[in-house]
């Protein structure tokens, strides 16, 4: 059974509350990211991590070496941060992303607050509003 994007985001939000629960505040980004890949494997969640996001212009592809940090069931991007402040540059980041990839959702997680709820953002890219 496939999951749709809302019972996604659930179940990531999930895992990042029990990631954030464990861990709590103040590490790097890259033991949340771990810890999260290994929350949504014991889910059963198909994860693609560090997943390069090509960037298509006039014709031709760009390596510039941007990566989504997690997507999960190849529909909803996740980016983690642990920062003191989520700039509105990390916003538009996953926006992109979105566009780029033509994924609809996306969340923005940062693991760097007391309460994880407060550092959790979620993101609908509207290229294609059909989709569940």
């Amino acid at each position: 059974m496939e999951l749709s994007h809302d019972e996604l985001t659930k179940r990531i939000i999930g895992s990042a509350i029990e990631v954030h629960k464990i861990l709590g505040p103040g590490l790097l980004e890259s033991a949340y990211q771990a810890a999260m890949e290994y929350e949504l494997k014991e889910q059963g969640l198909k994860i693609q991590a560090h997943q390069p996001i090509t960037i298509h212009y006039k014709g031709i592809e760009l390596d510039k070496g941007y990566e989504a940090d997690i997507i999960v069931n190849d529909k909803v991007i996740v980016e983690l941060k642990s920062v003191a402040e989520v700039s509105n540059v990390f916003y538009k980041q996953l926006q992109t992303y979105l566009r780029l990839t033509d994924k609809r959702v996306g969340l923005l997680i940062n693991f760097n607050v007391n309460k994880l709820i407060d550092g959790v953002k979620r993101i609908v890219n509207n290229y294609n509003l059909s989709i569940q």
